[in-house]
């Protein structure tokens, strides 16, 4: 009676590749008794006999090989069969993933060269005495080397012989090399073993089959190719004598990786891998773009350039390395992933596109019947109405889409470059004489900070040994490369550093702008150590160059509203600040912004976090129609990095006087009151009438009646500049109905006089001693003072008159002026420029040092690396530019000052 065959048997196989024949050829397995034999699961049996037919058929001859698979000496190609059914028949259960199949694989290859080393020796020494003790050695390379071998492969070999200098030695290396491929490659009744493939050798087809330990030595030292070292990356010996591919492995290691790639051999393996590309099939799994070939050249190519400096990237297999890389902080976790994931499905489709047919082919079938079989192969079944081709079809492009963009990323990633030309690994002497050379002062303190960075075994540490010495050279080009090194060791030892560092070697824009404004700005440093998130922006210019502006009012207050507590609000309201702070300073410090962009954003930040400080101090104080006005700088809307905020504060009616002092009370607390996240703006109520010693607000009708019979003629001036900021409308409103009566008036000639008076107390009494007027550039010569002075008292001598003129900003009173032509314009521009400058210079200041200056600085240092952070030569070039617009400007001021109208 015919077996029958298990009905879950039969189900296994019927939604598998080629079912009937499958069946068939199942059914003849039982009805020859040799089901019983074999050894292996029979559902493993079941999906062999699908996936490939050779492998089944070769076990349906032979029984006996799943128990008792033949010798080596007995036949190559039966024993190889043999044992490549067992490893086959794992696979397809899935009982080995993919990494124990090749090495399994790669296992046989070795113990077939070993097999067939000896045949050759025994072949070769009858005639040739010298092959019988002749040193020598098989040198696995690709997939072999690296273990991970595919069913049909070819296999990848060196041969390598010790010499003792003899013709006859020599003679007998080459004969043993070419009886050695015969036997391997041999074609009986079950196949052969391997294909073998020995054109990797130097000069390739042409050259000798074998050479000897120094002949490979004086090759790869002066004539090898770049492609040459990559091959040798997953070199390692596999049969033969031991100290001989030892000696191998010991010669090449320090050539694959010395100092020998640099920016053109890069460039050389990139133009090889797009050429192979350019002639690949789009159906070729392993050459075409997306493929095997593209994630193997990726991982290669870090590992080309990196394991000069990190052993731990000396690895064979591409899985290992893929984990190396990750371990060494040289790819992203999630990248890595990706690029394992893909690793492992591409070399799987690999697998069953060779099982069909013990053929080395890489080439996926088209529609039809043979893309079906493929997909059942792989196990894809119909699932929601999707057949198994359409879900391979969409596997194969999620994957080729993945890795092609891991690999442009990596394999083109714009500090491959600069790693390669880099010295890698520096010793502590070694990193101060390039600190000592790139022009850095404090060395010893330099080299303890770089030590610092790079000390120990973390993935941080191992992260900023790649990056260092690239670093180093971006922070020498800032102002003061000393600051911007320790900035740098308090960002990474305070962040989350690894991902912080991992972030700059996959960015290098980012890196490298980090590098200018740690080594430019104290603040900066000290708000980046704070505001980590910040990294991600400084490697996208449009970002960057992308600054707040008045919308930032309902960003401000939507953060303080949904905050719970007190304390809570007045945290996010400094945080708010800081960031938006950050953001302008870096865009002014890379050049991606002006001047005037720069005041603009820091009045709208400012704008913004005094409305939300009011909606916060009405939570406490309760709510009272309240008007913030902003004066001095912060009117003008040309606030400076070091401004505090000059305010004033007015209410509707008397009678809310209680209710509006304790708002504005707690208001100003709000702002100003130090917590664990700082302040948000120091507040200056100097300007408010009567000065400090007035109440901190004032009803409408108390302001104009102080105005009316107490205000002086500086205080008119103070009013030019205000406008109000935020808080109740009709306040506001009312508020700039009653200022534009008082200001907007003809000028007595007494208040005139007493503004000039007022101008030169200041420049007698309140220039620091110690600073040189000179160089002062808020209150020296030709300096904003004089400016601003200027244009106010034109604005109070014509605002009457020019309605054009009635305007808190002095660039725009300027202007203002040249259109009025109430000033010649060549005037209004020696002004303009004078004003500009200091008011750039006087910012950058700020941000140098991280507080407030008023005057270029003595020291010479400091004044060196000011000059440079503006764009200047030198500390002289730098303080000429000033003499020259500042003088200019005071021959206007002392012109037109003082002339009576």
């Amino acid at each position: 009676m015919r077996p029958l065959i298990p009905d879950h048997l039969r189900s296994l196989i019927r939604s598998g590749p080629e079912p009937d024949e499958t069946l068939g050829r199942f059914q003849a397995l039982a009805d020859s008794g040799a089901l019983a034999t074999v050894g292996a699961q029979p559902e493993a049996l079941a999906l062999l006999a699908g996936i490939s037919p050779p492998l089944f058929d070769g076990l349906a001859r032979h029984p006996e090989w799943w128990s008792n698979p033949p010798e080596f000496h007995a036949g190559l190609a039966g024993a190889t069969r043999a044992r490549m059914a067992r490893i086959a028949l794992d696979d397809v259960a899935g009982r080995d993933p993919l990494t124990i199949t090749t090495k399994r694989l790669s296992d046989l290859a070795d113990e077939v060269a070993e097999a067939a080393l000896s045949q050759a020796r025994t072949s070769v020494s009858g005639r040739f005495p010298a092959a019988t003790d002749l040193p020598f050695a098989v040198i696995a390379l690709g997939k072999w080397g690296g273990a991970e071998l595919n069913y049909a492969s070819d296999i990848d070999l060196l041969f390598v012989h010790g010499s003792d200098g003899s013709e006859e030695g020599a003679e007998a290396a080459g004969r043993l090399a070419a009886a050695f491929m015969t036997s391997v490659s041999a074609v009986g009744p079950d196949g052969f073993a391997f294909r073998v493939d020995a054109d990797l050798r130097p000069e390739g087809s042409t050259g000798p089959l074998t050479r000897s330990l120094d002949s490979y030595g004086s090759y790869y030292r002066r004539w090898a190719a770049t492609w040459e070292y990559q091959a040798l990356l997953k070199a390692r010996p596999a049969a033969g004598d031991p100290s001989v591919g030892a000696g191998f492995m010991d010669m090449v290691g320090p050539i694959v990786w010395g100092e020998n790639l640099g920016a053109d051999e890069i460039r050389t393996l990139r133009e090889l891998k797009s050429r192979a590309e350019q002639e690949a099939d789009p159906a070729d799994i392993k050459r075409s773009p997306g493929g095997i070939r593209d994630i193997e050249f990726s991982v290669q190519l870090l590992q080309l350039i990196h394991g000069r400096h990190d052993p731990g990237l000396r690895r064979g297999g591409t899985e290992a390395a893929i984990a190396a890389l990750t371990e060494g902080g040289y790819i992203r976790d999630e990248d890595a992933d990706s690029l394992r994931d893909s690793y492992v499905f591409w070399r799987t489709v690999e697998h069953r596109l060779q099982l069909a047919n013990l053929t080395q082919t890489h080439l996926l079938p088209g529609t039809g019947p043979a893309r079906e079989r493929l997909a059942r192969a792989l196990g894809y079944r119909p699932a929601g109405g999707i057949s198994p081709t359409d879900r391979l079809d969409q596997d194969l492009g999620r994957h080729r889409a993945s890795v092609r963009g891991l690999h442009e990323a990596i394999f083109f990633r714009p500090l491959l470059e600069a790693f390669a030309s880099s010295p890698g690994a520096m010793t502590p002497e070694m990193a101060a004489r390039r600190l000592r050379a790139l022009g850095y002062d404090d060395v010893d303190g330099a080299a303890r900070a770089f030590d610092e960075l790079t000390h120990g075994l973390s993935r941080r540490s191992r992260l900023m040994t790649q990056l260092l010495p690239l670093m180093l050279d971006w922070m020498a080009a800032s102002p003061n490369p000393d600051l911007g090194l320790e900035q740098l060791r308090l960002l990474v030892a305070n962040a989350d550093s690894a991902q912080l560092v991992s972030h700059l070697r996959d960015r290098p824009a980012a890196g490298q702008r980090l590098c200018l404004l740690l080594g430019s700005s104290r603040m900066v440093g000290e708000y980046l150590d704070r505001i980590p998130e910040f990294m991600p922006r400084l490697a996208d210019e449009a970002t960057l160059a992308d600054l707040p502006g008045p919308e930032l009012a309902t960003t401000a207050l939507e953060r303080v509203k949904v905050r719970q507590t007190n304390d809570e609000r007045l945290g996010s309201l400094r945080r708010f600040v800081r960031r938006r702070r950050l953001r302008i300073a870096a865009a002014d410090l890379l050049d991606q912004v002006d001047l005037l962009g720069v005041q603009a954003s820091l009045t709208a930040t400012a704008d913004a976090a005094v409305e939300a400080a009011l909606w916060v101090a009405a939570q406490q104080a309760g709510p009272t129609p309240l008007a913030v006005i902003a004066v001095g700088r912060w009117g003008g809307g040309e606030l400076g990095y070091g401004s505090d905020l000059d305010l004033l504060f007015v209410f509707a009616e008397g009678e809310q006087q209680a209710d509006a002092l304790r708002l504005a009370t707690e208001a100003i607390s709000t702002l100003s009151a130090p917590t664990a996240d700082g302040v948000a703006y120091r507040i200056d109520t100097e300007l408010m009438p009567e000065g400090r010693r007035g109440p901190i607000a004032r009803s409408l009708d108390a302001f104009a009646n102080y105005h009316e019979k107490w205000g002086e003629g500086w205080e008119r001036l103070a009013l030019l500049r205000a406008r109000p900021a935020t808080g109740d409308p009709a306040v506001c409103a009312a508020f700039e109905q009653l200022i534009a009566g008082i200001i907007y008036r003809p000028l007595p000639a007494d208040d005139a006089r007493e503004i000039r008076q007022i101008k030169a107390r200041i420049e007698k009494e309140r220039i620091p001693t110690g600073e040189d007027p000179d160089f002062h550039l808020k209150l020296g010569r030709g300096g904003l003072n004089d400016v601003e002075f200027l244009v106010q008292l034109m604005q109070l001598r014509h605002g009457h008159e020019v309605e054009s003129l009635r305007t808190p900003s002095t660039l725009g009173a300027l202007d203002a002026l040249r259109q009025a032509a109430i000033l010649p314009a060549s005037e209004c521009d020696l002004l303009e420029e004078a004003w500009t400058f200091c008011s750039r210079v006087r910012n950058r200041l700020f941000l140098q040092s991280g507080r407030a200056g008023d005057s270029l600085p003595v020291d010479l240092k400091e004044g060196a690396r000011l000059a440079r952070s503006l764009g200047y030569q030198s500390r002289a070039d730098l303080r000429e530019e000033h003499r020259r617009l500042t003088r200019r400007a005071r021959q206007v001021f002392e012109k037109r000052f003082f002339e009576d109208v």
